[in-house]
């Protein structure tokens, strides 16, 4: 038997309290209006490098307690002692520059709020590129992000299509939604 090829045939089997499942049904490529809430998004596709999203799954609410419930400006003022004990934190992925990445691009982010008025709209201005033109940008803004972080980040929050093919069930909720990788 072939593995799957898509997410949508990777959960298809599975139970749907299963935690790749619930994230399938209710969370992949569906568009994230609020800045906190893509942020979040954006740390745990920067700590799955290397690793599983499975992980990542089992440890997201680890990772918004500790990182403040994902609040920009709470992890843009992290300090020394903030890094210290996100790297004594067995919860979340403890990895020194995946720590760093995340402190630095809250205050990029920061920065691109007072200049845009929002993270969402930043990425509105920006939107459409292709794959090449957002990791490009994104490499230019951020820390630890490259094309498969950005790939993910962008789909998962429906500012590229491939979430979801189209005979998945979830595919015509997501349409609903009216993610950006519409407006292309």
């Amino acid at each position: 038997m072939l593995p799957p090829t898509t997410y949508c045939d990777a959960v298809a089997g599975m139970e749907p309290d299963s935690l790749h499942r619930i994230y399938h049904d209710t969370a992949y490529g569906f568009p994230l209006h609020d800045d906190n809430e893509l942020f979040g998004r954006l740390i745990l596709e920067i700590n799955q490098a290397g690793l599983s999203w499975t992980l990542m799954l089992k440890k997201q609410e680890n990772f918004r307690k500790a990182f403040g419930q994902f609040d920009i400006e709470k992890v843009a003022a992290y300090t020394d002692e903030d890094k210290a004990r996100l790297l004594n934190d067995a919860g979340i992925i403890r990895n020194r520059l995946k720590i760093e990445a995340v402190i630095h691009n809250a205050r990029k982010i920061m920065e691109l709020k007072q200049e845009h008025g929002s993270f969402k709209a930043w990425l509105d201005n920006h939107h459409p590129k292709s794959l090449g033109e957002w990791t490009k940008l994104f490499r230019k803004t951020f820390r630890f992000v490259g094309g498969e972080i950005v790939n993910e980040f962008l789909m998962s929050t429906g500012y590229l299509p491939g979430a979801h093919v189209e005979g998945c069930p979830v595919y015509e909720k997501v349409l609903q939604q009216k993610p950006a990788w519409l407006d292309t």
